[in-house]
């Protein structure tokens, strides 16, 4: 039964045009193609870069916050309670007004106190502004690097300039020893997205995040099987132009209670470097970097994309040969990702607004990630107090024995 879907699943008629084989494929007279086989390592390469991811945020990034005077805020934390700790675990994070009257009576605390044990509680498992600035750092190097890469892969070649040669003699196209690392790095980094997504700070697009990272490994898989590597490489090194932006502008720090301040303005997408100098507070930084990534992302990703790179996937083949499977899944997976181009960038053209009509600015308790779990705060005197005397217990302020009496 496994042979007979292994041979159904590399028909030739699923991945080649017609009247091609996977004969047609072999090395030789010194020409190299590609191989599925090719792409066992970057399973392997994916844990290696979880590994180095690590040893960056903790020896480069960890380090670089401190630079940069990221500081975290303290987080009042909820005092020890079974009742609500159990509620908390096995029921709900978000307990209904009937709920938290129940939960006032079996832990003996006032209904105010309940709000406010699970208001702390839930903030204590939202992540630090330090993990979101070592995963930014971490996600600005490598697309950063990836893309000077892929520049470097592609900017020499004839169908950099003239997308018809994106097709030229395909599918017999032998594979350069550039384009071969340039894959295997890209797919083993996305499989590495995969795998620490949960682990990651999640954010409320959090299932579009999947349903990229996904879309983006079976694309890139896909293209290194049917040959499709002169567009693949295209399409990898387009994303990667915004994508290291994408980090250094980001959700900013924690609000802060009873702070006066503007509306709040929800940040989509942000660029990663941006992020990084939003942590840090560098504001002019991060609304400069916002709107250069606004730009860039609209412009390669609205317009680059789909008027140029998918004209030329789906326009240019069918001057060669016939549609074939691999023909329409791949373009139908170039759908999907443009899809989620469109959701994106419908949220950072709301920001865009809100920056021109000068509604939205960046700083704490101005501006947050659209994406981001927003840190809540307690909008109580109490709170206040707590914050400059010390912690509180069960609602109330601990005394502090070690005061001098004053005469």
């Amino acid at each position: 039964m496994f042979q007979t879907l292994y041979s159904y699943f590399w028909w030739e008629r699923l991945w080649l045009p017609a009247n091609l084989t996977w004969a047609d494929l072999e090395d030789r007279d010194g020409r190299v193609y590609a191989k599925a086989s090719d792409l066992y390592v970057t399973l392997p390469l994916a844990f290696l870069f979880l590994v180095v991811r690590h040893l960056f945020e903790t020896y480069v990034a960890t380090p670089l916050a401190g630079l940069l005077n990221v500081k975290e805020k303290i987080r009042l934390k909820a005092a020890p309670n079974a009742v609500l700790e159990r509620f908390y675990a096995a029921t709900s994070k978000h307990p209904k007004q009937a709920d938290v009257e129940t939960l006032s009576k079996k832990s003996g605390c006032s209904v105010r106190q309940v709000e406010r044990w699970f208001r702390r509680r839930r903030n204590q498992d939202r992540p630090s502004l330090l993990k979101k600035f070592r995963e930014a750092s971490w996600r600005f190097t490598f697309y950063l690097l990836a893309f000077i890469a892929g520049m470097a892969v592609i900017v020499d070649k004839p169908w950099f300039y003239d997308l018809r040669e994106v097709w030229k003699g395909y599918p017999i196209q032998s594979m350069l020893p550039s384009q071969y690392w340039y894959y295997i790095i890209e797919l083993s980094f996305y499989w590495s997205l995969l795998f620490s997504i949960a682990s990651d700070v999640k954010r409320k697009d959090f299932k579009e995040q999947i349903i990229h990272h996904v879309a983006t490994i079976i694309l890139i898989s896909f293209s290194w099987f049917a040959n499709y590597i002169r567009a693949g490489t295209l399409i990898m090194a387009l994303h990667d132009s915004a994508d290291y932006l994408l980090e250094v502008t980001s959700p900013p720090g924690p609000a802060q209670p009873r702070a006066p301040s503007p509306p709040r303005a929800h940040v989509p997408v942000l660029p990663q470097s941006a992020k990084m100098f939003n942590y840090a507070g560098w504001r002019n930084t991060c609304n400069n970097i916002f709107i250069v990534f606004a730009a860039v992302f609209i412009v390669t990703r609205l317009v680059i994309l789909p008027f140029w790179i998918m004209h030329c996937t789906v326009v240019y083949p069918l001057e060669l040969y016939p549609a074939f499977f691999g023909y329409y899944f791949f373009n139908f997976m170039m759908v999907v990702l443009q899809s989620l181009h469109v959701f994106w960038a419908y949220l950072i053209i709301r920001m865009a607004q809100k920056f021109i009509t000068g509604k939205a600015s960046w700083g704490p308790g101005v501006v947050e990630d659209e994406r981001s779990d927003r840190e809540e705060t307690d909008d109580t005197e109490e709170e206040e107090e707590a914050a400059k005397n010390g912690p509180l217990s069960n609602g109330h302020p601990v005394l502090n024995n070690n005061h001098r009496k004053t005469d």
